[in-house]
């Protein structure tokens, strides 16, 4: 009886093992959605190219980071985007006194990345899911997040998944209003917030639902922000509807510039670490 007992309760194990594997590759796959694409990240190396291309250089918002493909890698089935100290002459470099900051900088002090999806995938509506444990630290400003594929910004709409500086995690979405300054609806909340001290050392789900009318941005099933799209569209003649159109994601770790806040060498090596990202669309 206890050799039988002992390989019922091994099957009772092995049945929880894979009930629980099949439940995190299906997380969000139910009646109404189907998974249409996912990056596990499960390949020891670089990035599947067949998902990413890379932003290479000093790209926005005058971060101090430059983007380069090498900080970003695959390993034990998660997607590592590292920040790091490295020194090195810019190439692009003209002149200390040029308006342009990515041409101003004789020396890059600090490498990161910054993946995206564009040229090779992108999607129009539907649930979209990033598994992931977030840097904090000082200067750190990581984020998933979505551009439209027409139009320039912010004509062609940014939705912010993600969005992490100086103690506060965002939700928020951006576009072209009939007005000079850009329109932004953003939320954010102080880490402290969420009443764990341990929070920021945990992984955690960020999730957008997104169709012709709405975008709800959540973590962990908190509804963060919810966006009505059909405020975005203030003209009859409006040739880019923002969120109405095709997004592809990105996917980063910046460090410093306009809202990362103040850093030093000490603070670095950050890491972003992914588990997942997936995209499902209804059925």
């Amino acid at each position: 009886m206890r050799f039988i007992g002992k390989f019922l309760a091994l099957g009772t194990v092995l049945t929880l093992i894979f009930s629980f594997v099949n439940q995190k590759q299906k997380s969000s796959e139910n009646e109404d959605y189907k998974l249409v694409w996912a990056d596990e990240f499960n390949t020891n190396g670089p990035p599947d190219e067949k998902n990413w291309n890379y932003e290479t250089g000093f790209v926005r918002n005058q971060e101090n980071q430059w983007y380069q493909k090498e900080n970003a890698v695959c390993k034990d089935g998660f997607l590592i985007i590292e920040a790091r100290n490295e020194k090195k002459a810019n190439p692009n470099f003209v002149s200390k006194t040029d308006r342009d900051f990515a041409k101003n900088r004789d020396s890059i002090k600090v490498t990161s990345s910054c993946l995206i999806t564009r040229g090779k995938h992108f999607w129009q509506y539907g649930r979209f899911e990033m598994r992931a444990k977030i840097p904090v630290g000082n200067g750190m400003w990581p984020a998933f997040w979505s551009l439209g594929i027409k139009g320039n910004w912010p004509a062609n709409g940014e939705i912010d998944i993600m969005e992490y500086y100086k103690g506060k995690l965002l939700a928020n979405a951006a576009w072209k209003s009939n007005e000079p300054n850009t329109a932004w609806d953003s939320s954010a909340f102080k880490l402290i917030d969420f009443k764990d001290k341990e929070w920021a050392a945990k992984f955690h789900i960020w999730k957008m639902d997104w169709d012709a009318h709405s975008i709800k941005l959540y973590v962990d099933d908190r509804l963060l922000n919810e966006i009505n799209v059909d405020k975005t569209t203030y003209s009859p003649d409006q040739s880019i509807i923002p969120f109405q159109q095709p997004h592809y994601l990105l996917v980063n770790l910046a460090v410093g510039g306009m809202n990362g806040g103040e850093f030093t060498t000490t603070d670095l090596p950050a890491k972003y670490i992914i588990d997942y990202i997936r995209v499902y669309q209804k059925k």
